[in-house]
């Protein structure tokens, strides 16, 4: 265990009907297997807009899942840990026996919970969090835990490419520059893929996408040919969609050329209405994206660490503390915010 622990902290709570407020929470007590964190940063994800500002999320809930953070204090049981480490949050540990943990597809694992159920996790954007310690990760020589918190959306990035099977050379389109489309525009660079456009209504998200390498256009520069014959003038072989807006998945299906392949990584309320007849003439294989790859934290790691790598570009300049969870979230869902929020809770308010 860890000594001079206080009995309470702070929590951002989520009180329904787009309400977050600052509450005391009793600090987690620890089984033998966990490990207390103090937090140093949380990513806001879309999700978590989701849950806020569409009444996804559960009222009385603590949401956050991209954290890094300080150990804390250990239980009786673990050995790979230490008060003062700096770590960042993995995968969920999976079974390790069924046929997709077997197969290297531990996201479909069939012991995981209902997606969207939060059961009884209480997340980071809190004082402190605790976490199973099979579910922590060293970070690599020389980051930083402020960039390290990328971690885990650049690896829903990575596996969305995984998915796509993108290669050097293949043309590819992104709807959606929030945070996964800039991480997955400069994933696609790091990998050599240079031909990259986004599609994307805001701005300053266009905007930033220049900067990571891609060309960018709105939404209503991409038109849909009348025939399901017919194939765009530049179509593209891969579209990624990331937004979670069933009229860009509806758009990207018909951006593509014969053989081409759509990958869904945002996720959205509204189905879309895709055009079977495009899909059959055409053979265009469609697919979900759904969390990481089996090594996926590792290698986004790996890439986070990087000289090269556009750490900077990707978070934004600005870290909130708890009292500012709920105006980064309203700024993010308007698209008034390119990059990745990161919440501090050791800033004030």
């Amino acid at each position: 265990m860890g000594g001079n622990l206080p009995e309470t902290m702070r929590a951002a709570v989520y009180k329904g009907d787009r309400r977050v407020e600052i509450e005391e929470y009793p600090v987690p007590e620890l089984g033998a297997d966990d490990v207390l964190l103090e937090v140093s940063h949380c990513g806001v994800c879309g999700s978590d807009i989701h849950f806020v500002l569409e009444g996804w999320g559960r009222p009385n809930s603590v949401g956050g899942h991209e954290y890094t953070g300080t150990v804390a204090a250990v239980g009786a049981a673990v050995t790979g840990w230490k008060v003062g480490d700096p770590v960042v949050g993995g995968p969920s540990v999976r079974c390790g026996v069924c046929e997709y943990c077997r197969a290297g597809r531990p996201s479909l694992c069939s012991g995981r919970g209902s997606v969207g159920e939060g059961g009884d996790f209480q997340g980071a954007f809190a004082d402190y969090i605790r976490v199973p310690a099979g579910e922590l990760l060293h970070l690599p020589e020389g980051l930083s835990l402020r960039h390290a918190a990328l971690t885990e959306p650049l690896a829903v990035a990575l596996h969305g490419i995984t998915r796509a099977g993108v290669r050097p050379g293949e043309r590819v389109l992104v709807t959606g520059g929030g945070p996964i489309g800039t991480l997955t525009i400069a994933a696609l660079v790091a990998r050599g893929v240079t031909d990259i456009v986004l599609s994307e209504p805001a701005p300053v998200r266009r905007e930033l996408a220049e900067r990571l390498g891609a060309r960018s256009i709105t939404p209503d520069e991409l038109t849909t040919p009348r025939s399901p014959n017919e194939i765009v003038a530049e179509p593209f072989d891969v579209a990624l969609e990331c937004s979670g807006h069933a009229v860009a998945m509806e758009q990207c299906l018909g951006q593509l050329q014969r053989t081409g392949r759509l990958v869904l990584v945002g996720a959205g309320i509204k189905p879309p209405r895709f055009d079977a007849n495009r899909i059959l003439l055409n053979e265009i294989v469609i697919t979900g994206a759904f969390c990481y790859d089996d090594d996926g934290f590792e290698r986004a790691l790996e890439l986070l660490a990087e000289p090269d790598f556009p750490r900077d570009l990707l978070v934004a300049p600005d870290d909130v503390g708890l009292g500012g969870l709920l105006g980064a979230i309203e700024m993010l869902g308007a698209g008034e915010i390119p990059a990745k929020v990161m919440v501090a809770p050791k800033l004030a308010p």
